[in-house]
């Protein structure tokens, strides 16, 4: 039988008003219109892989999709966009497996994913749409590398300066002068070691290394120190941090920021090491154990390695070495796992006692983190506790617990205490307090030259190359001499060369050192010079989108500076909790040297992040594919509609929550939708119902439909998106149940559920008889005399068990509501004669009385 005229079909309908929505560009953002307030809404933009969308994706567009239509229906001018993450491995494994070129597949993914997205009716902007890998787009990416490397830091002012305004030294010659300045770009090179995979032949984060391998393909990863462009964040390392205060985050997401960050205030200290001229430097924020250090333990890349090791230990050392560079820092650093190490036959001298104390090797030590040398301190650090305990080294007590239960166990060896207390067998210093005995003993350094204060980071300067094809290439070319300049911004965009092979070399020679005549390029004088053949990493294109949003169409400019100024900072950003850290600690950097250069006019991008949680397969783990339980939102939108996707990704629970999916839970919100279907239009007819009339509406809907509207109204600003369906159902369930439905109360529902469900809404309202688009309507108001309930019914308890009800005025006091609650004829019976030794009332919820 097929669908009448009254029947919700909602695949007609959603691709009806979707249609409608595109022609009328119904939501086209208008730059810099001051007659209204903005409202910038963004999602973290997708990565356009070969499987599309799964229905973790539209969990965040839906909420950004809610607020922006309810922000416009509140009379905000909102800029809601889309685009795309495109750069990346995935397809260039594709390319290297199928010899089909990056972009193709790339264009492919995009508009598959663009399909799906636009079949949930989605309100973003689409002519503003933008893909990283559009050379109209990363030309900008160039430029702002390209200012980034034509700048320097200013340590007085905290903030970049053109790399032409740095003062530098009288006297130098030019190769001097060109080190010292090259020496202190924002972008610059430098020989690190690195995370190399020589089956995907490119360098890896270590965030894509686990346990030893790549954690896309399983393989094998060493490290080796390779030459890579390096952006200092560093210096950025104190704005990071104090301009968290600006920011409406969650405390959870700027603690990631805070402790990724790393900033700890100690002391740097300085060890001879016998028999050699060289020494090694320290960082610890425990200068006040400097007593207690009984060995030192070097990184094993540790540059005077190789200097200090005796012929004796040589072999088991580089062994050793060996073994290391092929552990990610991550697993290196692991707490659980058994420490290794190895002794390089030195002593080092300890400045404090001139004790001479071993020098051994091992990798729970970082080169990156600090100098790449600890001292080692086994009575108050947990892992030189662990580490002195398996290879039988002194454990010297120099700090006294508080407690005499603790002081008994540190004394016995049983304890490793990491507290603050009481200097102990300290020399001078015996009996001073942890923070004092810091002071003091920095100080006693400072005089002697054998230390200073220090503040240190465990923030690294970000790695900014990859050998890979498919990334944004650097705007830079080596020069004859060695040296390295910026290619003119006329010359931008730098656009990728096609390319037949795109394997790795297997050497450190990335994939675009094939391409020769791109490579070998002749310079205006006539000299010769070769292209950078790196490409950047994936997080370049990420860093900015949100400032190409404003003006994506501009050939002369990254962006307008009056669009800037009226559109930022964004004022709602939701996307996946896997960005908290990285992807946002990099595009705040951005944004701040953006803003020392004038180019951005808010310290911060992004106002108030939220990340909404994990939605999990049926069977309550992670969706994947080799699990099968991987839900395809296109199966869903099939069978019962965007709409009933939309709702019920927000009916599941609390946005930010991790939550399992439910077939059933889709099936009970699209009977809600039918329900409410039903409510305006009769089945048999396809017309109005004709229950509904131009009647005034009695009290009790009138209240209900008030509280509705505010209940909705606060859960959109509050993001409580489930909370806002359940209190439209209730109004639903209860207009279903009247003879009469006043029309106007069905307007407002309507305009009510149409941020949540906006296609079924849309045609209601034209079934209502309204003539355009719901789109801009204004949001209904409600009236707070009519929200105040007359009366209210409240349990009455006697010792905490239900005896009776009762019914009270909604504004009566303590003693009017106690003195009824005493007449019930339940309560005078349970109270057999005694008197109440106290009555409680809980506000609108219950008396209890106590006996």
């Amino acid at each position: 039988m097929g669908m009448t005229e009254g029947t919700y079909d909602f695949g007609r309908i959603e691709r009806k008003w979707q249609a409608y929505w595109e022609e009328h560009k119904c939501f086209r953002a208008t730059d810099c219109d001051v007659s209204k307030p903005k409202y910038y809404v963004l999602d973290m933009f997708p990565y356009p892989s070969g499987q599309g969308l799964h229905v973790g994706h539209p969990e965040g567009y839906t909420a950004t999709d809610i607020v922006a239509r309810y922000k416009r229906m509140k009379g905000f001018n909102v800029l809601h966009p889309f685009g795309w993450d495109a750069f990346g491995l995935p397809a260039e494994q594709h390319a290297i497996a199928t010899g089909t070129h990056p972009e193709e597949t790339t264009n492919k993914n995009i508009a598959n994913m663009k399909r799906q997205t636009k079949a949930l009716g989605f309100s973003y902007d689409w002519d503003r749409e933008v893909a990283t890998t559009d050379p109209e787009y990363y030309q900008w990416t160039q430029w702002i590398v390209l200012k980034l490397f034509n700048s320097y830091f200013d340590e007085e002012l905290q903030k970049a300066r053109p790399i032409e305004e740095l003062p530098v030294p009288d006297g130098l010659s030019d190769q001097d002068r060109r080190r010292y300045i090259d020496d202190r770009r924002l972008a610059y090179q430098s020989s690190v070691p690195v995370n190399w995979c020589p089956a995907l032949g490119t360098v890896l984060a270590n965030e894509e290394v686990v346990g030893g391998v790549s954690e896309r393909g399983g393989h094998p990863v060493i490290r080796k120190p390779m030459r890579q462009w390096m952006l200092r964040i560093t210096k950025y390392a104190e704005r990071l941090l104090d301009d968290l205060k600006e920011v409406d985050w969650s405390e959870s997401i700027k603690k990631l920021q805070v402790d990724w960050i790393g900033r700890s205030v100690g002391a740097e200290v300085c060890f001879r090491i016998d028999g050699y001229e060289d020494n090694i430097w320290v960082f610890t924020t425990r200068p006040d154990t400097l007593f207690g250090a009984t060995y030192m333990v070097m990184a094993p890349e540790h540059p005077l390695v190789g200097t200090i090791v005796t012929e004796a230990q040589k072999q088991a050392v580089e062994a050793y070495c060996e073994a290391a560079a092929r552990k990610s820092d991550l697993d290196r650093t692991d707490l659980a796992k058994d420490k290794t190490g190895v002794f390089t036959g030195a002593h080092a001298i300890n400045p404090v006692n001139n004790e001479r104390i071993p020098i051994w090797i091992s990798d729970y030590v970082l080169i990156s983190y600090g100098t790449g040398a600890i001292m080692a301190v086994p009575a108050h650090d947990d892992r030189d506790f662990e580490f002195a305990t398996k290879f039988e080294l002194p454990i010297v007590q120099v700090v006294q617990p508080p407690s005499t239960e603790d002081a008994e166990r540190v004394a016995r060896g049983e304890l490793c205490f990491t507290g603050d207390g009481t200097a102990i067998h300290s020399g001078p210093f015996d009996g001073l307090a942890t923070p004092e005995f810091k002071e003091a003993i920095t100080a006693w350094l400072a005089e002697r030259g054998l230390g200073k204060k220090a503040i240190n980071y465990k923030l690294r300067d970000w790695l900014f190359s990859r050998q890979r094809y498919w990334g944004e290439p650097f705007p830079i070319v080596h020069l004859a001499d060695g040296t390295v300049t910026g290619i003119s911004e006329s010359e931008l965009p730098l656009r990728l060369p096609d390319l037949d092979d795109y394997k790795p070399l297997g050497t450190a020679e990335p994939p675009l050192a094939k391409a020769t005549d791109w490579v070998n390029v002749t310079l205006p004088d006539g000299s010769t010079a070769r292209r950078e053949t790196n490409t950047m990493p994936q997080w370049a294109g990420s860093c900015w989108y949100y400032l190409r949003y404003l003006d994506p169409r501009n050939s002369e400019r990254g962006w307008d500076p009056e669009k800037e100024k009226y559109w930022m900072p964004v004022d709602l950003y939701v996307g996946g909790a896997e960005h908290a850290v990285l992807h946002l600690l990099y595009s705040r950097f951005w944004h701040k040297f953006l803003y020392d250069l004038g180019y951005v006019s808010t310290k911060e991008p992004f106002k108030k992040l939220v990340n909404q949680g994990m939605i999990l397969g049926e069977d309550g783990q992670k969706m994947s594919k080799s699990r099968g339980n991987v839900v395809n939102p296109d199966q869903v939108v099939t069978d019962y509609g965007a709409d009933s996707m939309r709702l019920y990704e927000m009916f599941m629970g609390p946005l930010e929550a991790m939550k399992p999916w439910s077939m059933n839970g889709v099936q009970g919100v699209h009977r809600f939708l039918q329900k409410t279907w039903r409510l305006i239009v009769d089945e048999e007819t396809g017309r109005l119902s004709s229950c509904i009339q131009d009647a005034p509406a009695d009290e009790e809907t009138l209240r209900l439909l008030h509280q509705t509207i505010k209940k909705v109204g606060d859960d959109v600003e509050s993001f409580g998106f489930n909370t806002a369906i359940s209190a439209m159902m209730i109004l639903v369930n209860h207009l279903g149940r009247l003879q009469v439905r006043p029309k106007s109360v069905l307007e407002s529902l309507v305009l009510v559920l149409a941020p949540f469900a906006p296609h079924v809404a849309e045609e209601l309202w034209q079934r209502l008889g309204h003539a355009n688009s719901l789109a801009h309507e204004p949001w209904p108001s409600y009236d707070t005399g009519l929200i105040q309930e007359k009366q209210i019914e409240l349990a009455v308890q006697v010792n905490g068990k239900i005896k009776d009800r009762i019914v009270v005025a909604a504004e009566a006091d303590e003693d009017a509501i106690k003195a009824e609650a005493l007449r019930c004829d339940k309560v005078v019976e349970a109270l057999a004669g005694k008197t109440p030794r106290k009555v409680i009332v809980i506000k609108s919820r219950l008396v209890n009385v106590v006996v």
